[in-house]
């Protein structure tokens, strides 16, 4: 495994179900029957995806949502960045800057969706994604104050997805939380991973979201976002994180997933041994699919392009207002196999080779009842 160039297939030892690894992972879980593996108990069967000579070691190649993205891990100087520029609103006055968002007990939230606006691998449905979320929350049921609900998306009212301004506006999410406040993190987008180098994962990858500059600034690993929004969740703060994206599986680094076939919560603590949960709080997240796993942008529910995640999720809600966690999971997993089985994501089914699935997953940072009634 000298090549850490390449990746590799090995079959679990307890199902042997085929599993795609990186070069360096120690140990990695089977996504068939949820076993660890060892990578030195197993033999490599096949190796795939190596790059040719001469590849420049900055990029990273993936197939997520059909693209190709050349991804610089190293952030280039600031000092050849173009300076950020203060948005205006509908009414030609310019936004407070993330630092003057308001900060209120009670409920607040952090919308995302970034659309990648004049590149080839642009999303069409994010910013319907945040603006439809956006009224779920302000909504008669969950009662969010619209004065501590703030979008980022690629539109002259809101401030731009940047890398930098993802980061300040999750510093903000969480800044002085105290008990009984409850915080939503959302994020509609494109989502990667690349290789672990320090042992997190049992599958040799970090999970990565997307800023709409991350060709030139980096992506924002699942590392950062467990330090930034997990960690310091206090006693009694409860976040919940609904997350659009590719890979976005463990994309808060939580220490356990839920399993919906076996009914009970596997351990997903990194192999490091490193701590990835809260101060006291709770922390839960809702993907659109596995780390290994492709989500949709998709006519299939709606005229309008969506997130297939988003779309079945709140569409779960709007119908059940006393829906479960169990019975959100289950209604997003069905409404989603459903549109797959009925051909719905056929042009993407083709183009990688029907390798499109997408599993939503419940994670969470502790155990609690799935069948309690969702309250954000």
């Amino acid at each position: 495994m000298s090549n850490t160039g390449a990746m590799y297939v090995i079959q679990c030892n307890y199902c042997t179900k085929s599993l795609s690894v990186a070069p360096f992972a120690q140990t990695i879980r089977c996504h068939g029957c949820n076993a660890i593996n060892s990578i030195r108990d197993n033999k490599i069967s096949t190796i795939i995806t190596t790059p040719p000579n001469g590849t420049n070691r900055n990029h990273i190649y993936s197939d997520a949502k059909g693209v190709h993205i050349p991804v610089f891990w190293k952030r280039r100087s600031n000092s050849n960045s173009p300076k950020a520029v203060s948005p205006r609103s509908s009414k030609g006055m310019s936004l407070p800057s993330i630092s003057e968002w308001k900060v209120k007990p009670g409920k607040r939230a952090l919308l995302c969706g970034v659309s990648y606006n004049k590149q080839k691998f642009r999303l069409k449905g994010t910013i319907n994604d945040v603006e439809s979320m956006e009224k779920l929350l302000i909504g008669d049921h969950f009662k969010f104050p619209s004065s501590t609900v703030y979008i980022l998306a690629e539109d002259e009212r809101y401030h731009h997805p940047t890398k930098k301004n993802i980061q300040a506006a999750l510093k903000w999410l969480v800044k002085d939380c105290q008990s009984g406040d409850s915080l939503v993190f959302y994020f509609s987008g494109h989502g990667l991973r690349q290789p672990d180098f320090y042992q997190d994962e049992h599958d040799g990858f970090d999970e990565t979201i997307c800023p709409v500059d991350f060709k030139t600034e980096g992506m924002i690993l699942d590392n950062e976002i467990n330090d930034t929004i997990v960690r310091p969740l206090k006693k009694g703060v409860t976040l919940h994180a609904i997350i659009d994206a590719c890979h976005s599986g463990t994309i808060l680094d939580l220490p356990l997933i839920y399993n919906i076939k076996e009914d009970k919560w596997d351990d997903n603590r990194p192999p490091s041994g490193v701590y990835k949960g809260t101060s006291g709080g709770l922390a839960i997240s809702f993907s659109a699919c596995r780390d290994d796993q492709l989500a949709t942008d998709t006519t299939a529910f709606t005229e309008e392009m969506a997130g297939a995640m988003t779309y079945t999720l709140k569409r779960a809600i709007e119908k059940n207002p006393k829906i479960t966690y169990l019975g959100l999971l289950t209604s997003v997993h069905d409404e989603v196999k459903r549109a797959n089985e009925a051909r719905c994501f056929n042009k993407l089914r083709e183009f990688f080779h029907r390798k499109i699935v997408q599993e939503p997953m419940l994670s969470s940072s502790h155990e609690f009842n799935v069948n309690m009634e969702l309250k954000l």
